[in-house]
């Protein structure tokens, strides 16, 4: 229990979490007093990224990384406004539309947090939402990303559990589009007690023009500039599901196909950018695969020590029932999601959870797979340590606390969906 405690207290010093997950796996050897683990640090450390299946990681944010500087999302939230038109609290149906196809381009919800509230936010406090509410928003949106494929969180599971990525891409388009619903309902009724203004913005240059006034030709001109950014999100999710690329080649023309729009359709990119461009991609990319290598050398210190194994055999002899066991996962999740990130919990929890629930209960490992990425997923908007929450704080300059309060509606409608999805596994087929 000392490592679990000393890194606790680390995350609670604000030690940054890959060191902290590194540092408790060397205190670890060091109580045990076991050279020859120690000897093999290196080798486990350049181990934990030894996969074809993390490749997509980088690639991925490179797309984000050329979407947002080519201009394609902002055409993407043009065209949601279009389609939402002039309702009450139009804008924020389309600051949710254009996180759904925000979220089958980035896979990221940090990475779609900061396109969208560079784009979003301050669109929605211009027509008048107040600020919190709209990066309130904007971070329910961004929890799209984990669910909605292709998704980082399944990336990692998929090469974790040794399950097919594009099995787990296809099982989650129904939670997400579930998710994204349930959305929509607690705007429909954040909008009928709260005088939001009414219209969706359609103009792709400015974003400052009302859809419902735009005339047919300037509907035309968003409708005809938005369909080739339209085409990235189809490329990717078509091309895994008919089986003609996996999600790392998927990923990877995806970007390519995202830096042709920019440099040569939409002239937001120019060749003087691409350096810096590329240099970006490779920090955020450095600093994931990173983190990924601290938490397996964690989790490979961990099972040695046969800590999972005593954690599993707590939960088995909890409950018999797989629909209990999931239900007591989630709240298990939910707690590790409160004060973890997403991927080193994904790490740490997957090598003890799978054997469990595939071996014991019989649980599918894609329907597990899905549970756990959901469950995570809403770790990330939750206190204290949510590092989507800290994010969109940092991004908007506005206290954690007042977000996290207008989140508690997409938090609760994320739960509904999270259960629903552990009871019924033909939601994830």
């Amino acid at each position: 229990m000392i490592p679990v405690f000393a890194f606790a207290g680390m995350l609670t010093l604000a030690v940054p979490i890959a060191a902290a997950l590194a540092l408790s796996a060397v205190l670890l050897i060091v109580l045990r007093g076991d050279m020859i683990l120690f000897a093999s640090l290196p080798q486990q450390f350049i181990a934990g990224i030894e996969s074809y299946g993390l490749l997509a990681l980088p690639l991925f944010i490179l797309l984000g990384e050329a979407m947002n500087a080519g201009g394609s999302g902002r055409r993407l939230i043009a065209l949601a406004g279009l389609l939402v038109g002039p309702v009450r609290g139009g804008l924020a149906y389309v600051s949710l539309i254009a996180n759904v196809m925000l979220a089958a381009i980035l896979g990221s919800t940090v990475a779609q947090l900061t396109v969208m509230s560079r784009m979003a936010v301050p669109q929605m406090v211009r027509a008048g939402y107040p600020r919190a509410d709209a990066v309130a928003l904007t971070a329910a949106g961004a929890m799209l990303a984990p669910v909605i494929p292709p998704s980082m969180l399944f990336i990692l599971y998929g090469v974790i559990a040794q399950v097919p990525i594009g099995d787990l891409f296809v099982a989650g388009l129904v939670p997400g589009a579930l998710m994204g619903l349930a959305f929509f309902g607690v705007i429909y009724w954040r909008a009928r007690r709260v005088p939001w203004p009414g219209g969706a913005a359609g103009n792709a240059a400015s974003g400052e023009v009302e859809a419902a006034y735009l005339g047919n030709n300037e509907r035309a001109r968003v409708l005809r500039e938005a369909l080739p950014a339209l085409l990235i999100p189809l490329f990717v999710v078509v091309s895994i599901l008919c089986g003609f690329a996996t999600p790392t080649e998927a990923g990877g023309l995806a970007a390519l196909l995202a830096l042709g729009l920019g440099l040569f359709v939409y002239r937001e990119i120019t060749l003087s950018d691409l350096p810096g461009l590329f240099i970006r991609a490779a920090l955020g990319a450095a600093v994931v695969l990173f983190l990924v290598a601290c938490a397996q050398l964690l989790a490979w210190v961990l099972a040695y020590a046969g800590i999972p194994a005593q954690l599993g055999s707590w939960l088995s002899a909890s409950t018999e029932s797989p629909l209990v066991f999931l239900l007591l996962l989630n709240l298990l999740l939910l707690g590790v999601g409160m004060v973890m990130d997403p991927i080193p919990a994904l790490l740490l929890t997957v090598p003890v959870l799978l054997p469990l629930g595939t071996g014991q209960y019989g649980l599918d490992p894609v329907h597990l797979g899905l549970v756990i990425c959901m469950n995570l997923s809403l770790g990330l908007l939750t206190p204290p340590v949510g590092a989507g929450l800290f994010a969109a704080a940092s991004l908007s300059g506005e206290p954690a606390g007042r977000i996290a309060a207008r989140l508690i509606p997409f938090l609760a409608a994320a739960f509904a969906v999270l259960i629903a999805v552990s009871i019924w596994p033909l939601l994830t087929i």
